[in-house]
């Protein structure tokens, strides 16, 4: 069967190609937009007006801001420490004092400073048209008494704390305190509170801190004072009890075991020395006549003296010997004084060896004295050393209570001090000042995001009645959902007032101002919808030339869709054209276009096929187009109207109208309601399927269609009638008016 009015393969090798493309993605939104366009606008206008109608209702909020900041130097009165400690101040101080800023305590101290429960904008319901409403609502279910003062304050706390805003400047010390309200002196005015609330919280919590700190440091410095007394008194009993003197920060036992020793060392040395002359002496004695070096050595004057004569006596003996003879009595003489001063040398050394002798018994004896001295030191040292453990126990106790004294001692000072001089870290270093703008509601903010909000919702909307929308609305939907071609888009003609939608006998009529939609086409050739059936009066001649297409039938899925308006328009176009064609009413339960036709008609369809009536005499003719109609006749007391439209005698009428006539329509009954369509496929040479633009139901038309195999095989297309040519142009901008009335007016058509 040819199809005409597809798209080319090449238009639908474009398309496939460009299915899934982020392009194609962007253009089917585009295209939801275009086709839902009153809808959003519509929502968006709704949205600005509810902007709009609030911001001229809503009252104006002022909001004034002071900052305070956190000095991260150390503040203290006269360069002391503080009582409590130095804390550096970090993040998370910051942070602390933030919260502290938003704690009740702060909040409450302001309420009552400045009185603010006897403000009707804190324990009202709030200015502008919502506080109004809010309180008249919450005046209908109070019980009408008297709120107490906890509950105002409760109330007054809660409107405080909505409208109070504290945050921290990045990662500064700086904190930022702003409060909002309808009176802009008002906001200033509480937002500095809010800061002095804060900064007079701190010095009182120090403050408090201190005197705690006064009063727990005087009743600690007692009692050390007691234990540092005591512990000194026990250091000097066991000093007194151990006879343990102190002297010049030395205990006496170890300065006179350090003096032993020194002597001790000192005696050592000189016995030592005394010994080492006694033995010398006792080497000079085993020599007759000691060496010049020896006598020397002795410093003896005597020897030395001894010594020398005794040298020259033997010089002279050596000579005389030598001259005169060892008889000699000059020799002799010598000799004997020679033996004479050797015996004195002798007696001279024995008394200084006894000297020697006696000088090294004494430091013998003195340096046994001084051991003997040394060990009772020593002993003595032992037993004060075991001793001087626990004194320096003790000693170490009493200078730690006598540190900790002192040390309670200055901060008590200290404490005193700083009760008198409170010091806080935090200052204002920017008071709020009354503002001269509102800070809310914001016109452009409120705008800017009711118009953004407006779109959003509104292409919410626009997707949501898209998927929805399960009607027939574009030729793509037909050709995409039910594989067949769409042949045509009817415009909506205006109704008239009657029942059946069909209005108007054969030929005009003067007395209904209404135009007459089953001779819409005559009346009005160069119209829109004019244009529209000659497009399937195409598509049928186009089609017969691959097959015999003579015998046409519209049908539809449900009624009052159009379809006997398009079967009477159809046949008045061909019939106006000089072609010999007759309009058979098959819709044998429900005779519609016989009843606006020939509504006087006596004989029909049904006493043709059942050879009650001969067809000549069944068969109208329209005096302007020539067309024939054949009325469906008296179908009051049928049941079986199916069989009647299968029986031989249609399938001969029909035949026998083939070859009378060069188109026969047949106006068939809707599939849904009856089967009657489904009989009439063995003699029907093409089906035109009428779907009610914008109202017949996808799946309605799908599962009917589905159905029935054997008017698929010879369905021509689709026609989509009553379409909305404003709404339609959103959809397919080629089908919109505005196309018709640019280009098409120039040809002489009108809409």
């Amino acid at each position: 069967m040819l199809q005409v009015n597809k798209p080319t393969s090449e238009i639908n090798r474009d398309f496939a190609e460009a299915d899934g493309s982020p392009s194609q993605t962007l253009t089917s939104y585009l295209e939801i937009a275009r086709r839902q366009f009153p809808t959003m606008v519509a929502i968006v206008s709704a949205c600005v007006i509810l902007a709009l109608l609030y911001l001229f209702t809503a009252a104006p909020q002022f909001t004034s801001t002071a900052s305070m900041v956190i000095d991260t130097r150390k503040v203290q009165l006269f360069q002391q420490q503080s009582v409590l400690g130095d804390i550096a101040v970090d993040s998370a101080t910051v942070e602390t004092q933030v919260e502290i800023l938003k704690s009740e305590n702060i909040s409450l101290a302001v309420i009552r400073d400045l009185h603010l429960i006897d403000d009707p904008e804190f324990t009202g319901s709030g200015g502008g048209l919502l506080g109004s409403i809010i309180g008249f609502v919450s005046g209908l279910f109070s019980s009408g008494q008297p709120s107490s003062e906890f509950e105002q304050t409760r109330k007054a706390l809660e409107h405080f704390e909505k409208n109070r805003t504290i945050k921290r400047l990045g990662l500064t010390y700086v904190m930022e305190i702003g409060y909002t309200s309808k009176d802009p002196v008002k906001a200033a005015k509480i937002a500095n509170s809010i800061a002095d609330a804060y900064i007079v919280d701190q010095l009182e919590a120090k403050y408090q801190a201190t005197r705690r700190a006064s009063v727990w440091l005087q009743d600690r410095i007692k009692e050390l004072r007691t234990q540092a007394s005591a512990a000194q008194k026990a250091v000097v009993d066991f000093k007194i009890a151990n006879n343990i003197v102190d002297t010049g920060g030395r205990l006496m036992n170890e300065q006179q075991l350090a003096e032993v020793n020194s002597q001790l060392v000192l005696a050592h040395a000189a016995t030592a020395e005394a010994k080492a002359r006694l033995d010398r002496m006792n080497d000079i004695q085993k020599q007759d006549i000691p060496d010049a070096n020896v006598a020397d050595a002795l410093k003896n004057d005597t020897i030395v003296k001894l010594r020398g004569q005794y040298v020259d006596m033997a010089s002279k003996e050596s000579i005389w010997s030598a001259k005169y003879g060892s008889d000699h009595l000059a020799a002799v003489n010598l000799r004997r004084q020679m033996a004479e001063i050797k015996k004195n040398i002798q007696d001279e050394l024995r008394r200084i060896q006894e000297s020697y002798k006696s000088e090294y018994d004494i430091a013998v004896t003195r340096e046994e004295a001084i051991k003997s001295s040394l060990n009772n030191v020593i002993s003595e040292s032992q037993l004060t050393n075991q001793a001087q453990i626990q004194l320096t126990e003790l000693q170490s106790n009493a200078q730690s209570y006598q540190a900790m004294y002192d040390n309670f001692l200055q901060r008590y000072m200290e404490s005193v001090q700083q009760q008198s001089f409170p010091i806080t870290e935090a200052r204002v270093i920017s008071a709020a000042t009354t503002p001269l703008k509102k800070s809310y509601p914001k016109t452009l903010v409120i705008l800017a995001a009711a118009l953004l909000g407006g779109l959003m919702l509104s292409f919410g909307v626009a997707v949501a009645r898209e998927f929805t929308d399960k009607v027939f609305r574009t030729t793509g939907q037909v050709e995409e959902m039910l594989g067949a071609n769409c042949i045509s888009i009817l415009p909506a003609l205006s109704e008239p007032a009657v029942a059946l939608g069909l209005s108007g006998k054969l030929g005009r009529s003067g007395n209904n101002p209404e135009p007459n939609l089953l001779r819409y086409v005559v009346e009005n050739p160069l119209s829109r919808f004019s244009e529209a059936v000659r497009s399937l009066k195409v598509a049928v001649d186009l089609n017969s030339i691959v097959r015999e297409n003579r015998v046409l039938a519209i049908t539809s899925t449900l009624p009052n869709e159009g379809k006997s308006t398009l079967s009477t328009n159809l046949a008045q176009l061909i019939a106006h054209g000089g072609a010999r064609v007759i309009l058979v009413d098959s819709d044998l339960r429900n005779p519609s276009l016989s009843r606006a036709l020939v509504p006087n008609a006596q004989t029909g369809l049904v006493d043709v096929v059942a050879q009650k009536a001969q067809l000549d005499d069944a068969v109208i003719i329209d005096p302007e187009t020539k067309l024939s109609i054949l009325p469906a006749g008296s179908t009051s007391k049928l049941l079986h109207t199916n069989e009647i439209l299968a029986s031989k005698a249609m399938h001969g009428l029909i035949t026998l109208l083939r070859s009378k006539y060069d188109y026969v329509v047949l106006d068939m009954p809707p599939m849904a309601p009856v089967v009657d369509v489904r009989v009439t496929s063995s003699f029907v040479d093409s089906f035109v399927f009428v779907v009610e633009w914008g109202k017949t139901k996808i799946d309605v038309v799908r599962h009917n269609l589905r159905g029935s195999p054997e008017i698929q095989d010879k369905l021509l297309g689709v026609v989509l009638n009553k379409a909305d040519t404003k709404a339609l142009a959103r959809y397919e901008s080629y089908h919109g008016r505005y196309y018709y009335q640019k280009y098409y007016a120039r040809y002489g058509y009108v809409d």
